[in-house]
């Protein structure tokens, strides 16, 4: 962390060089990734940049919970390192009217713990306490594992920067071990005479 202007002029000039290179970023680059900064530094370079998907933690972790993020979702990170935290404040409370599923990346650090405190509130003026939350943790590496349990309770588990803490939207329900958010097909198609609308 801190050092991504660093490692994306270091691999300009590799490439300037007349080299092909590869910048690694976990998850995909686009999301919190190094993408957008090395397309920055590249600008105006004449050195072509490709960017390769990825798969994002967030998503990779609900297909382990099950399927969380059917309907409309948001990410944000509660890092305050490049993003003011009021600014991050008003994202969670939009987030939070708007019915949203919600992603919450880096909830905690060593020397930041009172901001996922803080997110939990402010999502508890829109959101029942029984709304369903993962605590995802390390998804995509060998120690991966998760928790299922509820916006009212999930400050009692462990909870560190690797973990995502995904909260459902108001029709987001727990079933036999997996958390499901309803895309809404039952509004559209009568389920018991099997008769679908097409649309």
């Amino acid at each position: 962390m801190k050092r991504e202007i660093e490692r994306c002029k270091e691999v300009l000039e590799v490439a300037k060089a007349g080299k092909n290179i590869a910048l690694i970023s976990s998850g995909d680059a686009g999301i919190y990734g190094m993408a957008g900064i090395m397309l920055e530094v590249a600008m105006g370079s004449g050195i072509e940049v490709e960017v390769v998907p990825g798969i994002t933690s967030t998503i990779a972790g609900a297909a382990l919970v099950g399927a969380p993020l059917m309907h409309d979702q948001a990410i944000i990170s509660l890092s305050d390192l490049l993003t003011d935290w009021e600014v991050i404040k008003k994202r969670i409370d939009c987030a939070s009217q708007g019915d949203f599923a919600i992603s919450l990346f880096i909830p905690e650090t060593k020397g930041r713990t009172e901001q996922i405190v803080e997110a939990r509130e402010i999502m508890l003026k829109h959101k029942l306490p029984t709304t369903p939350v993962a605590l995802l943790r390390h998804i995509g590496r060998k120690e991966e594992n998760y928790t299922l349990t509820t916006l009212e309770d999930f400050l009692n588990y462990e909870i560190d920067m690797f973990t995502i803490v995904l909260v459902g939207n108001s029709n987001t329900y727990i079933k036999d071990g997996k958390m499901i958010t309803p895309r809404g097909y039952e509004k559209k198609s009568n389920w018991e005479n099997k008769k679908f609308i097409t649309y």
